[in-house]
């Protein structure tokens, strides 16, 4: 499970680079006009993971395979990051050989691969393989789906933050409101980090959750809607030191007392205090007036690869979808809590993982999730511009 944090820490976005046009190789492939419910026979599925996704469904995907041998006879994984990820599929495209079946990656990736059109887009099959795919949804979950635009499924879900994870040692009073987090800063430097946005996920909350924080005229906006997150970001800039490059190294900060506080998320907080990582002393706080930007990771189809293939991964994109699949996704609080579906509770989850969170949940994160307002994260372009602009305003001053 230790590769849990390496592999998310890397596989977070960087979406700036990845706002290059489609190409025709790659989206030249149409995708099968129709389907059969079971291929002509097994088929081997070539799994890539650019988001730490294995660790939340590997379990499905080996129940699936153990289920319906006539689907699927074997599955090989392996392991990227989301900047890589684009480049490496769009090669198997050109030369004609798409080894890669099954992508499972956040925003990022997903993101990357509609702005170069190398995924096929999946709606054609929702009646057959899908049936009552929205229904199905939590709803914060649904409107998440959206920003696949139709060339993704949605496996799992989780709130994500902003959230500010701190020592209590050396943080009697967490701040409340963004204003005290920028007076903390100034009284502490260099004791508040976050992770460069464009390869976190609490530093990409942490930026989008901004907006909403300090009222900005629209959170949906960066380039014209962001004058208060701006503006504040380049204040609280003065009193930081560096941005990592992945969430991973700011655990390890706050572990080794170089900084004091951090942007986290629901998993973030608990994942890394499993692994011990984290000391399980380490707290979290939430803002006073709070808004969730959520976050979702996806099952993504490279165009290319064929027919029987396309329909054994379809048909274990619906099984991950069933709510007794559905449970695993409680893991070890990675993403927590994680089910994309309804009527997924916690005592349904394995116990192993019911233990985890008993011992290393926030036992108010259920009611924070109830009690505030969630909000997508931006759609894939508007990302690439947020990070883009951080990019220049913001990290290239340190």
């Amino acid at each position: 499970m230790l590769s849990t944090l390496a592999v998310a820490g890397a596989a977070a976005p960087v979406l700036a680079a990845c706002s290059s046009p489609s190409s025709p190789s790659s989206s030249k492939d149409p995708a099968p006009t129709s389907l059969g419910t079971t291929p002509s026979k097994p088929v081997t599925l070539n799994i890539l993971d650019v988001a730490g996704n294995l660790a939340l469904t590997k379990p499905m995907i080996e129940a699936f395979k153990s289920a319906h041998p006539d689907v699927v006879s074997r599955v090989t994984y392996s392991t990227g990051t989301a900047p890589q990820l684009s480049s490496k599929v769009q090669a198997q495209q050109q030369a004609g050989n798409a080894q890669i079946h099954l992508v499972l990656t956040g925003t990022d990736g997903l993101a990357a691969g509609i702005q170069k059109g190398l995924w096929y887009n999946v709606k054609p099959y929702y009646d057959a393989f899908f049936p009552g795919l929205m229904a199905n949804y939590q709803p914060a979950a649904a409107s998440m789906t959206t920003l696949a635009q139709d060339q993704g499924i949605e496996l799992v879900w989780y709130p994500s933050g902003p959230l500010l994870e701190y020592d209590p040692g050396k943080v009697t009073s967490p701040p409340e409101t963004p204003d005290a987090l920028l007076d903390w800063a100034k009284a502490n430097p260099g004791k508040f980090q976050h992770a460069r946005p464009a390869n976190s996920g609490p530093g990409r909350t942490f930026l989008m959750g901004l907006p909403y924080l300090l009222g900005d005229s629209d959170p949906t906006d960066p380039t014209n809607g962001w004058s208060r997150t701006w503006a504040y970001l380049t204040e609280l800039n003065k009193h930081i030191e560096s941005y990592p490059s992945g969430t991973t190294d700011t655990m390890k900060n706050l572990a080794a007392g170089t900084v004091h506080m951090i942007a986290s998320t629901t998993g973030w907080y608990i994942n890394p205090r499993v692994l011990g990582t984290v000391p399980p002393r380490m707290k979290v706080a939430k803002f006073q007036t709070f808004t969730w930007v959520c976050d979702a990771q996806y099952g993504v189809v490279p165009k290319g690869v064929s027919s029987d293939t396309l329909t054994a991964v379809l048909r274990l994109l619906a099984w991950m979808l069933t709510p007794e699949q559905q449970a695993f996704a409680y893991d070890q609080g990675y993403f927590y809590p994680g089910p994309a579906v309804k009527d997924v509770p916690l005592s349904k989850a394995p116990a192993a993982s019911q233990k985890v969170i008993a011992q290393f949940g926030e036992p108010q994160f259920d009611s924070w999730i109830q009690q505030y307002p969630i909000k997508n994260s931006l759609p894939a372009t508007t990302q690439v511009t947020a990070f883009d602009l951080w990019d220049r305003r913001i990290g290239s001053t340190k």
